[in-house]
């Protein structure tokens, strides 16, 4: 019943209007997809995170799609010409950087999305406060539209600068929500995640969920791989790259972060999230 797949990257026909009469259009891709391709993520167990309004988590599980128990979703990745299609894992969470701009437009504790990085560091750690942003309910691995956001573990100590930390710290257990599910589903353990979006910029953000997954985090030179994903699919398609192999040699890293959490806070402080027991 569904349709069939056919190739992401090839001359589909050209393009009939000025000023690009005449241009193939050759890359088709859908927006996660494009990313996972931009992040040159074509191994099985590769797996890239997109953080912008929600999240949107992506691990190649080549050529054989892997049916979730854990509240994922299977998709196709991408085809390239007559090779076979690839599939993957996706976790799709709702509300990341909607909670930044939550605390920017509703609360009024920053002036734009960028300052609270700076609020954040005001104070070494969240004092003990922790943020379930379920405005709209939660999303993957959950699926339960009626769940609504909680605020924990408020005192009269907590100031703005725990919140804004506690914001941020959010996103990145949400994330390894998502990454121990597609771990419990695929059988494969994450090696690195690669990340890209707007959020990626905030190397306090970063540096905790590199922490909180106690994984390397590896951020893209170009952080708007969508679009990358989607020109390199059509580069291939008209010879401009010879083969996926080419882009992962195209491929650049701005920054790095490496896990310095050590075990007991990283455990403690995910359970007191209520997200393990």
């Amino acid at each position: 019943m569904l349709p069939k797949i056919v190739s992401s990257s090839e001359v589909y026909g050209t393009t009939n209007l000025p000023p690009v009469a005449g241009v193939a259009i050759a890359g088709d891709l859908g927006d996660q997809q494009a990313a996972l391709v931009g992040q040159a993520c074509f191994k099985p167990g590769e797996a890239k995170n997109t953080y912008g309004t929600g999240c949107f988590m992506l691990m190649n599980t080549a050529e054989k799609p892997v049916r979730s128990n854990f509240g994922l979703l299977s998709t196709v990745a991408y085809k390239f010409g007559a090779k076979p299609a690839s599939y993957a894992l996706e976790g799709s969470i709702a509300i990341t950087g909607a909670l930044v701009q939550w605390l920017r437009d509703n609360l009024g504790l920053i002036e734009k999305s960028s300052d609270i990085e700076a609020l954040a560091q005001t104070v070494s750690d969240n004092g003990g406060v922790y943020f379930v942003p379920a405005f709209s309910g939660l999303y993957a691995p959950y699926w339960k539209d009626d769940a609504r956001g909680v605020i924990a573990g408020l005192t009269r100590f907590v100031n703005k600068g725990h919140i804004a930390r506690a914001v941020l710290e959010a996103t990145a257990f949400q994330v390894r929500e998502v990454v121990d599910a597609v771990a419990r589903d695929s059988g494969m353990t994450l090696d690195v995640l690669r990340v890209d979006g707007g959020m990626v910029v905030n190397d306090l953000l970063m540096q905790f969920q590199s922490d909180i997954l106690a994984k390397p985090v590896v951020r893209a030179r170009v952080i708007e791989t969508t679009a990358l994903g989607a020109a390199y699919a059509a580069g291939v398609a008209v010879g401009f790259f010879q083969n996926t192999d080419e882009l992962v040699v195209n491929s650049a890293i701005d920054q790095r972060w490496e896990p310095t959490m050590d075990e007991e806070s990283r455990e403690s402080g995910y359970i007191a999230t209520g997200r393990k027991q």
